[in-house]
């Protein structure tokens, strides 16, 4: 069974989604004060936390990090809401080995603020895609794309709602697709 750990950087919402349905090794936060921690605490799964301040380069802040996957024997990284950019020392150690999820249909809206950046822009759909990690943002090759329709009586609130919703359904499928076994 494939081994998994999952990052994220604040509320841990897809952390949850995750974690319900598949064993998590443990959850990986680059804030220590995020709540995805809470999150793991409440489901007994193990966590880590540190940040790249209390390093002295990304290089070895991102070297913990293949320590850390290492020692608990990682076999897939999955990216929920992380928002560092992820560098060529953690590349090299897991490239082919890591997902992300991002609230937009790539490769429209990469970036940080991809609701946000679609609702400015005014379009019809955005939708969320799940893709493999490379050196770019949000460049990697596409696992699932799904469309999310922006309704007449949309709100940025209720329009965001749905992409989430929609992540929830498609992570879990994916990562069953990509060998992770259920709980």
């Amino acid at each position: 069974m494939k081994k998994i750990a999952v990052f994220a950087s604040g509320n841990g919402s897809n952390f949850q989604v995750i974690a319900e349905e598949f064993p998590v090794e443990f959850v990986f936060s680059d804030h220590r004060d995020a709540y995805v921690l809470e999150r793991a605490d409440k489901l007994g799964v193990l966590s880590y936390a540190f940040e790249l301040k209390e390093f002295e380069s990304k290089v070895d802040y991102e070297a913990a990090l293949v320590e850390l996957l290492e020692e608990h024997q990682i076999d897939l990284i999955c990216l929920a809401g992380y928002m560092k950019i992820v560098g060529p020392t953690l590349l090299a150690a897991y490239e082919g080995r890591i997902v992300n999820i991002h609230p937009a249909y790539l490769p429209e809206f990469p970036g940080a603020h991809g609701i946000e950046d679609a609702w400015n822009a005014g379009v019809a759909e955005s939708g969320v895609t799940i893709h493999w990690v490379d050196s770019g943002v949000d460049t990697g090759k596409v696992i699932k794309q799904v469309r999310v329709p922006r309704l007449a009586d949309d709100t940025i609130a209720s329009f965001e709602a749905r992409i989430h919703a929609t992540e929830y359904q498609i992570y879990p499928q994916v990562l069953e697709s990509l060998g992770v076994g259920r709980r």
